[in-house]
């Protein structure tokens, strides 16, 4: 389907895998304000079940779908006969995937191989499925990443990214496919395991008496492109209505922020002092010290840009934090 004639208002079926995840949940809330069909995969029901999904309970459509069960993802995509797809289940953490490189492999490729093949066994050729890879699949560089510089992954995730990539984007038949390389994103709802909401979960943990007021890090000198999630996933459905498949677009701000910044900001928004202690422990394999994106793409091709000012972000996600702490 040429993507001058897709619209967002003529899809009758929109599918978000990965749906209780972090970008997911955003991205739900985000395409509930759509007419037609929404239908969220994920593995198994949250207990208790998280505020919003409550919210939108009315207005999504929840199956429970393990992507790595071939004639169950056959099954649920014949069920739904999706019009559109956002593929956001995966494995994540770039850390974990060094000790988990099996089930990172498994999850990122053969689940994706299997979500591309059923949707060509159920006839849904013309669908336009958005896989969101990363950044980390691009060769390290101390400029810029543009989509046209070279691919050179350097850990297993991002590995696992780049082979998603290239099952979805050449395959035969259809469906067409869309990528969003996606640089880091944070805000609300993210898994602690990751920077920014680790330490804003343990600012908000220590204002809670949980833990003596210091905080273990690894390298806060490394300087990544952030982005408001909820900016993300507007990228995301933009990448879908307006993109061109099998090209991919960075998403990304454009601008390097330290983790060291990050952490002092959040520090300085913690209502009590709070000590810095480095933790080898803590740093990363091939953990590179610069990566930023060049959004020229995706603002002039799309118009998309990102808005949420990163302070908003930083509020945000704390205000969460201490929400969850306050339940205990």
């Amino acid at each position: 389907m040429p993507s001058e004639t897709f619209r967002a208002s003529a899809v009758s079926a929109t599918l978000v895998t990965g749906a209780a995840g972090f970008a997911g949940s955003h991205l739900l809330e985000l395409l509930a304000t759509q007419p037609g069909r929404l239908v969220a995969w994920r593995r198994a029901p949250a207990t208790p079940v998280p505020s919003w999904i409550d919210a939108l309970d009315a207005r999504v459509e929840w199956h429970e779908v393990d992507l790595l069960d071939k004639r169950a993802v056959e099954r649920g995509l014949s069920a739904v006969r999706p019009d559109v797809v956002y593929h956001c289940a995966g494995a994540a953490h770039v850390g974990r995937a060094w000790q988990s490189t099996e089930p990172t492999f498994a999850t990122n490729v053969r689940g994706t191989h299997y979500l591309i093949e059923g949707l060509r066994a159920c006839g849904c050729t013309a669908a336009r499925v958005l896989i969101p890879s990363s950044s980390l699949v691009y060769a390290a560089a101390d400029v810029p990443l543009t989509e046209d510089c070279p691919l050179l992954p350097s850990s297993p995730y991002a590995l696992s990214k780049l082979a998603q990539e290239l099952i979805g984007v050449e395959n035969t038949g259809g469906p067409s496919v869309l990528v969003a390389r996606a640089f880091n994103h944070i805000g609300p709802r993210q898994d602690p395991f990751f920077a920014a909401a680790g330490f804003a979960r343990r600012v908000a943990d220590i204002e809670a008496g949980r833990w003596k007021p210091e905080m273990q890090v690894g390298n806060l000198e490394a300087r990544r492109d952030l982005t408001d999630v909820r900016d993300t996933v507007r990228a995301y459905r933009a990448i879908v209505e307006r993109g061109r498949p099998g090209r991919a677009y960075n998403v990304c701000s454009g601008r390097a922020v330290a983790i060291r910044e990050v952490l002092e900001l959040l520090l300085a928004r913690a209502r009590l002092p709070i000590s810095i202690v480095p933790d080898p422990a803590r740093y990363r394999p091939n953990d590179q010290p610069l990566v930023v994106g060049d959004p020229t793409r995706i603002r002039t091709e799309l118009g998309w840009t990102a808005e949420i000012p990163f302070e908003r972000t930083l509020d945000d996600l704390l205000a969460y934090w201490r929400g969850q702490a306050a339940q205990g």
